[in-house]
């Protein structure tokens, strides 16, 4: 450990140099303000108050760098002197790297991926809880097991944290476990003083240090629900004096690490700072439940768009009554993709439910336009579309959009029938000449907005290249068929929203067949992995064929030969396709 001077030259400079850069940043401007009191890139700043900082904004800082500094002079204290056994010294050596992370090594960390710095702190506070465990003298059985179980939550916790960042499968769902989880971390810093009370070598102050904490954890939870996602421009006061306080927490670490040594126990704070503080923690503790009470003509804020329940799109048929209007103001205060939010962010719940509920009655766009405009929307001129309006009037819009109405397996099932039926509409136009590998189904297209279908090799390393190049081709040569390497795009004739296709392998070159199609084309095309196809319309898509396609390289790797035949009649477009190995790189024209 540092000797005693070096702690104090520690503490000194670290506290002036907060006071310092404070100092400056107000002369030099909002970045540099931002940086010295909140130790994070001004990008974060610049982020949320794209117009600079506000005056309530400024004067939180200012206060907040007097806090940090004031925390910090508590951090930094020297350990006290001490003989420490095996454990104890495993313990204080992980809480002082606690506090490194939580002072200064959380920016490095954090530029690695998410899923690095979950896994750091579980792991961290894995061991913490161990030796707290063994270190801590708890004096009764029950007392340490209720404290293992406790740790055992706040570790579950932070295990669904890192299984969320790996995207696998996490613990549970749902508010209720989320909140559980949240609130296993305040449990186990309560259950971990009260096993510092009754081990007896932590001073009061340290003990108060860690209530204080849980006072600013309490805290932060009602109001996190209102300022995690702060709308650009909004106000950062809030914001700002939370972060200065969350550093108490830091302070009870610090001070657990630094009180370890058994004999020696530090002399109790003097009765008019023991009941200054419990002051202070008994005002922290109230603070929570007093910013939770408001008049009942409060306007409420329960979602800003970005709040996490939003980013989950769930069908009306899945949610309950209650949930509806939640999901509604989702919407009408999203901006994904950069668009400006249906109604402004100043706007309450109650208030954007009112509108909501207005345009449900409109008749017409214009109607609807009118609204936008006196609510101060941004964007009037877009409406609302029903699949919005649902959430707040389903009797209304489903009266004319039934089908939004659906559960999400209502629509799967529904999807699936659809596709059943067009897929039940295409023949086998060669029904006597059977391939080695081949199905028939309808292939989806976007009208107007599809050029064709692929025949292509999927696991070729060029297959986007080939398949660009091979669009490319067919609009310069102003031919239905366009072939580029592993590639072919087969346009259609109509502008039409689906063809029926049938594909169809061969082991040699079957019998031209040309009466009946208005057009055969014979191009080649190479396959580098094995593999030669057509795309599938994938879950959710809607490009594609309707059914599986099968591998038409059947002969491996190598070059083959793809015969295409289409004709348009009156009950559509029909497409087969012949895939037959041939080493001829010619392109065919059978019938023009």
């Amino acid at each position: 450990m540092l000797p005693d001077s070096l702690w104090r030259i520690l503490r000194i400079g670290s506290a002036g140099l907060v006071l310092a850069a404070a100092a400056v940043g107000l002369v030099l401007g909002d970045a540099w303000l931002w940086v010295a009191v909140e130790w994070s890139p001004p990008a974060f700043a610049g982020f949320y108050a794209r117009g600079g900082f506000g005056t309530s904004t400024t004067a939180a800082l200012l206060v907040a760098a007097l806090v940090k500094a004031a925390l910090l002079w508590l951090i930094l204290r020297a350990p006290a002197p001490g003989l420490l056994d095996r454990r104890a010294r495993a313990l204080r050596l992980l809480l002082y790297l606690a506090v490194a992370y939580a002072l200064v090594l959380w920016f490095p960390i954090a530029l690695l991926p998410d899923a690095v710095d979950a896994a750091f702190q579980l792991a961290l506070w894995a061991a913490i809880d161990v030796l707290y465990l063994l270190v801590i003298r708890w004096r009764s059985r029950v007392l340490r097991a209720a404290a293992g179980a406790i740790f055992a939550v706040e570790l579950a916790g932070m295990a669904d944290d890192l299984l969320d960042e790996l995207d696998l499968p996490e613990l549970g769902s749902g508010g209720v476990v989320e909140l559980g989880l949240m609130l296993g971390g305040v449990a186990a810093t309560v259950v971990t003083l009260v096993g510092q009370r009754r081990d007896g070598r932590w001073s009061r102050g340290t003990q108060a240090a860690g209530w204080v904490s849980v006072g600013v954890c309490v805290l932060v939870i009602p109001l996190n629900v209102r300022f995690a996602m702060i709308p650009s421009g909004g106000d950062l006061a809030i914001p700002v004096m939370m972060d200065a306080l969350g550093l108490v927490s830091t302070v009870w670490i610090a001070a657990t690490a630094r009180e370890l040594p058994t004999e020696g126990r530090p002399a109790d704070l003097p009765p008019a700072r023991r009941r200054m503080i419990r002051v202070a923690a008994a005002a922290v503790a109230l603070l929570p439940v007093i910013a939770m009470i408001h008049p009942e003509q409060t306007p409420h804020f329960a979602y800003t768009g970005w709040s996490a329940n939003c980013y989950d799109r769930p069908s009306f048929g899945d949610l309950k009554p209650a949930e509806r209007d939640a999901a509604f103001l989702c919407r009408a205060r999203s901006t994904d993709g950069g668009v400006p939010p249906m109604f402004p962010d100043s706007m309450s719940d109650q208030q954007v439910l009112a509108y909501g509920r207005a345009l449900c009655r409109t008749k017409d766009r214009e109607e609807q336009e009118a609204i936008l405009t006196r609510a101060g929307s941004a964007r009037p001129a877009w409406g609302a579309d029903p699949w919005d309006l649902v959430y707040v009037c389903p009797e209304i819009v489903g009266a004319t959009h039934p089908e939004l109405l659906r559960s999400t397996a209502e629509t799967k099932a529904a999807n699936d029938a659809y596709v059943a039926d067009r897929n039940a509409e295409c023949r086998d136009p060669w029904p006597r000449t059977k391939g080695v590998v081949q199905a028939t189904a309808n292939y989806f297209l976007f009208a107007d907005g599809d050029p064709g279908y692929l025949v292509y090799d999927p696991q070729d390393e060029a297959a986007g290249e080939a398949a660009e190049r091979a669009t490319d081709k067919s609009f310069d040569d102003s031919a239905l068929i366009g072939v580029a390497g592993s590639a072919v795009l087969v346009g259609h004739v109509e502008d039409v929203a689906d063809l029926c296709l049938t594909v169809k392998a061969f082991r040699t070159p079957p019998p031209r067949r040309t009466a009946g199609w208005d057009q055969v084309d014979e191009v080649p095309v190479v396959s580098r992995s094995g593999r030669l196809t057509v795309p599938e319309m994938g879950e959710g898509g809607e490009v594609g064929a309707g059914a599986p396609m099968p591998n038409l390289a059947i002969a491996g790797k190598g070059r083959y030969r793809v015969r295409v035949h289409v004709r348009v009649r009156g009950l559509g477009e029909e497409h087969l396709v012949v895939v037959f190995p041939g080493s001829s790189r010619k392109r065919l024209k059978l019938r023009p």
